[in-house]
């Protein structure tokens, strides 16, 4: 019989080895003993090798796919900080901003999460050397504080818009001395080292934030500080004279200033007190005169009614006048026609004349019309320009 007829021994000739027959192939073996050992995680019993097979001996795969799903899912999960923004990327292209709190996202590798502090103050400083207006070098040292105002345009818009560890690198660091430069480059040496050193730090920080707008770098400058400018130290010696030669200027010029405050107020009174006196003194002329019209008025009018006796009484009245304010005193002496001539001070003595002594001084009287007669003695007689006393008449006088 051949070795391979049907119903035959089925015998290899060559090796004497009876060919397998119904065996599975390495695939299914594989899926078996898969299916073997989730079972036995599951306190399953094992299916033998009989139990024919079928969607239920998948049935754990399909569990830990599930869980392992699951748990991919859940990796989405993400917190975001108060002080933070998180970026949402997905294949590396931005998809969204997400603000502080939980969030989701598809997981990685599908979506990735960049988070940007955006509350930290962070600073910048540089120190260099730079020219300014009127051909002069200086040392400038400048420090800025800023903070990300945009998280996109500070991640994406701008490669290193600062670098935190070598702050030259970053975009904001060149504005800053940019700006700086422009700035030093046409103010004057003395306003830079005087009064001009905050004007030029609010200057600085202008510029320097229109630079970071126009690059959309996502970052706004909060202050800018010049805290150093100072000549050159081959030079400083020089400039060193001449700064305190300008605070001596200064100190002159607030001490002169102190004193004109304190002059000027008092000359000020003096002067409105004389024109307060010269107000006065000519209101009083003014009245005098005033008065002295209204009494000439008064008297020509009484002059016309009398002419004798108002003469008499201007002549009386001038007299008084005149001889109230004179040193000298002329004394009729009652026994010859001797003139005595007695100086008298009235500061220091009080001489109480008679009312014949003041009469006799009227001597010549200017109206040419009046009487004179003369006594026994060859005295002139002065009765008539003597002047009355209170009470007295001219009989009884006589």
């Amino acid at each position: 019989m051949p070795w391979n007829e049907p119903g035959g021994n089925n015998q290899d000739p060559w090796t004497g080895k009876n060919k397998p027959t119904n065996k599975s192939t390495d695939a299914d073996e594989l899926v078996k003993k898969i299916n073997q050992k989730l079972s036995g995680l599951f306190n399953k019993k094992p299916s033998s090798g009989n139990e024919p097979d079928g969607p239920a001996n998948y049935k754990g795969v399909f569990i830990i796919l599930g869980l392992l799903i699951a748990g991919w899912l859940f990796s989405g999960f993400y917190m975001v900080d108060a002080r933070e923004e998180a970026l949402v990327l997905r294949f590396g292209a931005y998809q969204t901003t997400s603000g502080p709190g939980l969030h989701w996202h598809l997981p990685t590798p599908i979506e990735r999460i960049e988070y940007v502090d955006v509350a930290q103050n962070r600073s910048a400083q540089d120190t260099s050397n730079m020219l300014t207006q009127d051909e002069n070098i200086v040392e400038i040292a400048v420090t800025a504080q800023y903070q990300v105002s945009d998280a996109e345009d500070y991640t994406f818009n701008v490669l290193k818009a600062d670098d935190l560890a070598n702050q030259s690198q970053g975009t904001l660091y060149q504005a800053m001395r940019s700006a700086t430069r422009e700035v030093i480059g046409r103010s004057k040496m003395d306003y830079i080292l005087g009064e001009g050193r905050e004007q030029i730090a609010v200057e600085t920080q202008k510029l320097m934030q229109t630079i970071l707008d126009n690059y959309q770098v996502g970052l706004r400058v909060i202050k800018v500080n010049l805290t150093y400018a100072e000549a050159p130290d081959a030079v400083k010696d020089a400039f060193d004279d001449a700064n305190r030669a300008r605070e001596d200027a200064n100190r002159f010029q607030n001490e002169a200033e102190t004193y004109s405050n304190k002059v000027l107020p008092d000359a000020r009174g003096q002067a409105a007190r004389l024109i307060e006196e010269a107000n006065a003194y000519r209101e009083q002329v003014v009245a005098r005169a005033e008065g002295d019209a209204a009494r000439f008025t008064q008297l020509v009018t009484e002059y016309k009614k009398a002419p004798e006796v108002t003469r008499e009484r201007l002549y009386l009245e001038t007299m008084e006048t005149v001889m109230s304010g004179s040193r000298k005193v002329l004394v009729d002496s009652a026994n010859s026609n001797n003139m005595l001539y007695i100086p008298v001070d009235p500061k220091s003595a009080t001489v109480d004349l008679p009312t014949a002594a003041i009469a006799s001084a009227a001597t010549v009287s200017t109206d040419s019309s009046t009487p004179t007669t003369s006594n026994a003695g060859g005295n002139t007689d002065m009765r008539q320009q003597r002047p009355l006393s209170p009470g007295q008449t001219r009989e009884s006088r006589q």
